[in-house]
């Protein structure tokens, strides 16, 4: 049996809400998401795997490069389960 991340806990990670909050406005490779962040590339890299494991994440193979970006309906998941929260 599969064990799938907790999305909750993905999105927790200050470092993945900012690649999150990047991928809002356009689709990125990891070395651009990279060169917002002091961090190394790899370490940029294993958010970006984590962020796909949880499925908020798409990606794009373009030539040499992935380009990844973000899965607007699984992010709609999310909100409606935060609305629901706030309705209780």
């Amino acid at each position: 049996m599969e064990t799938r991340r907790d999305i909750f806990q993905a999105i927790a990670d200050p470092t993945r809400r900012g690649i999150i909050l990047l991928l809002t406005t356009s689709a990125m490779t990891p070395n651009a998401l990279a060169e917002h962040f002091h961090t190394s590339r790899q370490a940029v890299s294993k958010h970006l795997q984590i962020l796909a494991e949880c499925d908020l994440l798409i990606q794009q193979p373009k030539g040499r490069e992935i380009y990844y970006n973000l899965n607007t309906d699984k992010m709609k998941e999310i909100e409606k389960w935060l609305e629901g929260m706030y309705n209780m």
